[in-house]
């Protein structure tokens, strides 16, 4: 199988978990396109989406389905979104497409989130993915310096803006042993508006597909 294929097999594997009646929450990035795809199939079951992202609204929206602003609902009954790393206690770095701000807030209003990953995602410890931190564009340089002090090489992820109008800086060549502690640290830069470490919120349930089929796993 091909990693789209792992990809594919995890996002039609997410539709068992949502509530039928309630809006979804929708993630940013293939797998969760996959997810959307999938999504459009049975889309007469639920009322509409809630987007992570500029992108995501216009693919919910190019399959019909209605799109809601966040301020609009009180409470999202399941949250689906990939991960660029997950580990064995569903602690994630997300945000290579750089729409880690809005996932994190869309996570946080949800009361399950369900991380889908194809079996190269998952790790025994986060950092070989460069961790994205997104930063107001007048703070760049102080945050950079900022990042550096912590370890690894801080990169601004040249030519992106966020939907939010700000920059990224990766983090790369980290071990991150304790992504709660961290998450906490980075968030604490002044200027930085949030991280990709999805540790203090990480997923409830990870669909993991493999060569043998997609796995269901919970934190260790």
């Amino acid at each position: 199988m091909t990693q789209d294929d792992l990809k594919q097999a995890a996002a039609r594997a997410a539709l068992a978990q949502l509530v039928e009646g309630e809006i979804v929450g929708v993630g940013t990035g293939s797998t969760a396109n996959y997810f959307i795809d999938q999504l459009a199939t049975i889309r007469e079951r639920f009322p509409g989406a809630v987007a992570s992202s500029e992108a995501t609204r216009s693919r919910l929206e190019k399959h019909q389905i209605r799109v809601f602003d966040l301020n609009e609902v009180d409470s999202l009954a399941v949250y689906v979104d990939g991960a660029d790393e997950i580990n064995g206690r569903l602690q994630m770095i997300k945000g290579g497409g750089g729409a880690l701000t809005r996932e994190k807030i869309v996570a946080a209003v949800a009361d399950k989130f369900v991380c889908i990953a194809d079996q190269a995602k998952r790790v025994s410890v986060l950092g070989r993915f460069p961790l994205p931190v997104e930063v107001l564009p007048m703070a760049l340089g102080h945050v950079r310096r900022e990042l550096a002090k912590i370890g690894g090489t801080p990169r601004v992820r040249e030519g992106f803006v966020t939907d939010n109008g700000n920059l990224i800086i990766d983090l790369a060549g980290l071990e991150i042993v304790d992504p709660p502690a961290l998450e906490s640290r980075l968030n604490q830069i002044v200027g930085v508006v949030t991280n990709g470490l999805f540790a203090r919120r990480g997923a409830d349930v990870c669909l993991l597909a493999t060569a043998d089929g997609v796995l269901t796993l919970t934190a260790d």
